[in-house]
């Protein structure tokens, strides 16, 4: 395939605007996912098996859709115990802020922000985190990125490589997201996250969120893997809503307590 081919088959160019033609479109980019970053899936699994061996957390963030990804790893069925989601609103909901900072649609731009999120979420030194963000280059998010590294920890981006490449960092820094980070996972979506091309100008239907939860679900797949290769049982959540599921969960995150929050 061409470069613009290739380019061509990310941005779902030629596809139908349909239910159809995003299937097809997005069917394209989760290949591309599996053939691609089959080793950065591993080498995150390895750093989040060496933090939960050590008794450490998998701290989850994003802003805006992203965060998606922290839901995605913290707190469901079938998903690991030791896992904690970091949002915008816990500036609110644990750190006392006024609500009204949440009507600010460009929170995750405010550099200061990340410092007030990292101490509410209180990690010890073996947790580990991953980040997901689209472009990778909005100020909360690069200083979060930079604490987090400065902090001694191990940090995973979920991002997307094209994307990212082709705008300006907001921060003083210079540096993106995917700059930082110890392993980056490209999620495959293309400049602008929308797929499918529209003849008037533009695009619709973005595909980050699904390839967000699916990079998720593989790293979920491959650490729970290593753990019962090594003999161990994994520490991992049933559904609430079936018989036992609620004994079972509120038994493993009794290991964890005062340090997993889960909240409605």
């Amino acid at each position: 395939m061409t470069t613009l081919q290739d380019a061509r088959a990310r941005k779902g160019d030629g596809m139908a605007v349909t239910a159809h033609g995003y299937v097809s479109a997005i069917q394209s980019v989760i290949d591309r996912i599996a053939l691609t970053q089959v080793n950065g899936i591993s080498q995150a699994a390895d750093h989040i098996t060496a933090a939960l061996r050590a008794g450490g957390l998998l701290q989850a963030f994003g802003t805006g859709h992203s965060e998606a990804v922290a839901v995605d790893f913290a707190g469901r069925a079938g998903g690991l115990v030791p896992t904690n989601k970091i949002l915008l609103r816990d500036l609110v909901v644990y750190g006392g802020a006024d609500p009204k900072i949440l009507e600010d649609e460009k929170l995750e731009r405010d550099p200061s922000i990340a410092a007030r999120l990292y101490e509410i979420a209180a990690p010890r030194p073996e947790d580990v985190f991953v980040m997901a963000s689209q472009s990778g280059i909005n100020g909360g998010i690069v200083e979060m990125a930079l604490l987090i590294k400065q902090r001694g920890h191990k940090l995973i981006a979920i991002t997307s490589v094209e994307h990212t490449a082709r705008v300006s960092p907001r921060h003083p820094s210079g540096q993106r997201l995917a700059d930082i980070a110890d392993v980056v996972l490209d999620n495959g979506a293309p400049y602008g996250d929308a797929l499918l091309s529209l003849e008037s100008g533009g695009a619709v239907c973005p595909v980050s969120s699904v390839t967000n939860a699916l990079i998720a679900q593989l790293v979920v797949a491959e650490v729970v893997r290593r753990i019962e290769a090594a003999g161990e049982v994994a520490p991992v959540y049933l559904s609430a809503n079936v018989p036992g599921g609620d004994e079972h969960n509120h038994t493993l995150e009794s290991r964890y307590a005062g340090r997993v929050r889960r909240t409605a």
